[in-house]
Order: structure tokens, then C-alpha cells, then sequence
């Protein structure tokens, strides 16, 4: 079975990989197999030097994504660097947190720009890149809040159902082409995303107890599916939302 999971050969590109789930992620990839460019604004230097450990290439590009006028030439380098492009995992994201009533239109712009803006071109460029070659994988990271509201995080909210939503668009679009383009909707993890409910002691307690598994998840519970979706193993999967949640929305 090893080598349906296995992605020798093959280039993965890698956004916010500068820590938590990216930074896993871009492991996972290289664990499987893949040379890995990792895109993030200050720099993968621990995961460049796990990477390298495996004997993969570890290539990095430091870029803001949520600038939308840098992402042609974050795509233009990656080509350069690697002369191809077998799977792209949009993971870079935001999150600014206040009362559906007090949120600004800059805090909304800055999550929308970087959370679905860059999603969007970024899929798009290197599907086309994609589509000439006749193969590839895109794995966009969702979200809980694909699917639910939320509290004080209405950008976030948008932005996570916005992702969803392009997954399927693509799908549809891109199935027949050879690509698959499918989404990991993470439960609640502990990365500097969620600091701010981990620091309050009542709300962690209160969604710890909903989560089946009784534990929050680590960068580590997505290797596995990121593998699967970036791997010859679910080349029938199209335009899917798979959540690792610890059985959240089964609740």
C-alpha cells in the first residue's frame, strides 16, 4: 500500500508554513516524499531544517500573502525554483477577532484579502499551471467555521465558507482535467490562532467537553490527511470537505 500514499517525486507548495498546522503540513509532505517550498512572511527555517533532515529539498519564499500583488511572483518563483508544481496547500490565514458589531472594515479587508482573496489566485494560477500538465492536487484549509457561525469572528466566518465554496467551484470546473481540489476543515487545534480561547480557562473547558475525543488537536492529527489528499490515494476525491475535528460536528 505504500506506494499509493506516497509522494516521491513530486513538489508540494506550502503557504504560512512558518509554524503550526502549514509548518506540519510541510513535514507531512516531506515525510511522504515531496520536495517542499514553503511561502510564509517570516521565514520556515525549523521546518526547512526538519525537511532537509528527511532528505527532501526545503525551498522558501517569503511573501505576504494577504498583499495580492506579490502572488503572481510568489507562483512565478516557485516554478523558477522548481520547474513544477504537483500540489498546493493553501493554509496561510488570519483572524481578527471582535463583536460582529464593532468589526472594521480594515479588520474585514485583512482576513478576506489574505483568507479568500489569495485562495482564489493563488488556485487559480497554479491551476492553470496544473491544467497544461493534466495533473495535480490543491488542498485548501477551511475550517470549523465552514460550516458554523461563530463568536466575534464574522471575517473569519466568511472567509472559511468562502473557502469552502471555491473548493467545489474548482472541483467542478477541474475534475475532468486530472486535478483534485479538496479542503481539511480542522476541529480546534492548539496553534497561536486559538491562543486567546486557550487563555480563557471557562472556554476551553466548555469545548473540550463537546469534542468526543475530549482533546484538542495538534499540526501532527493533519499529517495524515493531508497525505491522503495529496497522494494517488484520493484521486476520486473531488471538491470535499474533510473535517478532523475529533468528532466536533458530530455532536
Amino acid at each position: 500500500m505504500k506506494p499509493l500514499f506516497s509522494l516521491e517525486g513530486k513538489t508540494a507548495l506550502v503557504t504560512g508554513s512558518s509554524g503550526g498546522l502549514g509548518e506540519g503540513i510541510a513535514i507531512a509532505m516531506a515525510e511522504a516524499g515531496a520536495d517542499v517550498v514553503m511561502v510564509s512572511r517570516s521565514g520556515s527555517e525549523e521546518a526547512a531544517q526538519a525537511i532537509t533532515a528527511l532528505g527532501r529539498k526545503a525551498l522558501s519564499i517569503s511573501a505576504d500573502l494577504g498583499q495580492i500583488d506579490q502572488i503572481e511572483a510568489v507562483f512565478q518563483e516557485a516554478l523558477t525554483l522548481t520547474g513544477r508544481i504537483d500540489i498546493l496547500i493553501n493554509n496561510a490565514g488570519t483572524i481578527r477577532r471582535a463583536p460582529a458589531a464593532e468589526h472594521s472594515m480594515q479588520d474585514w479587508n485583512a482576513v478576506i484579502d489574505l483568507n479568500l482573496n489569495s485562495v482564489f489566485l493563488l488556485s487559480q494560477l497554479v491551476g492553470q499551471h496544473m491544467i497544461a500538465r493534466g495533473s495535480g492536487k490543491i488542498i485548501n484549509i477551511a475550517s470549523m467555521l465552514s460550516f458554523q457561525g461563530g463568536i466575534n469572528v464574522p471575517g473569519y466566518t466568511a472567509s472559511k465558507h468562502g473557502v469552502a465554496g471555491l473548493t467545489k467551484a474548482f472541483a467542478n470546473e477541474w475534475a475532468g482535467k486530472g486535478i483534485q481540489i479538496n479542503a481539511i476543515a480542522p476541529g480546534y487545534m492548539e496553534t497561536n490562532n486559538t491562543a486567546p480561547i486557550l487563555d480563557d480557562p471557562d472556554r476551553t473547558r466548555s469545548i473540550t467537553e463537546r469534542i468526543p475525543a475530549g482533546r484538542w488537536g495538534t499540526p501532527e492529527d493533519l499529517k495524515g490527511p493531508a497525505i491522503f489528499l495529496a497522494s494517488a490515494a484520493s484521486d476520486y476525491m473531488n471538491g470535499h470537505v474533510l473535517c478532523v475535528d475529533g468528532g466536533w460536528l458530530a455532536r
